[in-house]
């Protein structure tokens, strides 16, 4: 196995680090990181930094140990490739335009809840990957299903917004193309292709 990229590795050290300060800070205090760094949508709660800060809270274990998977599996692989600055812009775009698509999401349909976890850069760097080496091989996990990068990407893709024009689950759905959408158009500017012009920038 390869070294583990140094974003990376501080990634995942903060995701968790900020999952157990949290759980810890609940259960001596009563109080959460919920009403600060959640995001929460506008006009209920929502503050400038919650943009960036929602990614690295999760709701459970479960959550935070999927992400973290992903985070690693995906990540690595694409750090290695562009290198920590270029990682990082990816990696924020995603977050970000996960973090704009939710609160027009919940903008439109009044939703007062807020959101976490770091899902919408998950599923950016997702699809940086199967952009970067479609034609690699991915096993699925449940179930142990081999298929190529590109299909796993499309298929992710077409479940999320499935999922979110007709399951009511309380998951971000849209958040999550977001994300991928961050990262699709991140791609875009870098090679000078529209909606972006100029020369290519890798």
């Amino acid at each position: 196995m390869p070294p583990l990229p140094h974003i990376t590795k501080w990634l995942l050290i903060a995701n968790v680090a900020a999952f157990f300060v949290s759980d810890l800070l609940q259960l001596t205090t009563g109080a959460s990181l919920v009403g600060w760094f959640a995001l929460w949508p506008l006009g209920h709660g929502f503050l400038p930094w919650q943009v960036v800060t929602y990614s690295f809270l999760h709701g459970d274990i479960v959550h935070l140990l999927f992400n973290m998977f992903a985070l690693w599996m995906f990540g690595s692989e694409l750090e290695r490739l562009w290198g920590d600055k270029r990682y990082m812009q990816f990696y924020a775009a995603s977050v970000l335009a996960a973090a704009a698509t939710q609160l027009v999401v919940t903008g439109i349909t009044g939703s007062p809840f807020p959101t976490v976890g770091a899902s919408g850069g998950i599923y950016g760097l997702l699809l940086g990957f199967g952009m970067m080496f479609p034609n690699r091989t991915i096993m699925l996990l449940i179930p142990p299903i081999p298929m190529k990068a590109k299909v796993y990407v499309a298929i992710f893709g077409a479940l999320e917004l499935w999922m979110g024009l007709r399951v009511n689950d309380g998951v971000a759905h849209f958040a999550h193309l977001g994300g991928m959408l961050g990262a699709f158009l991140m791609i875009r500017y870098w090679r000078g292709l529209p909606p972006f012009r100029g020369r290519k920038r890798y």
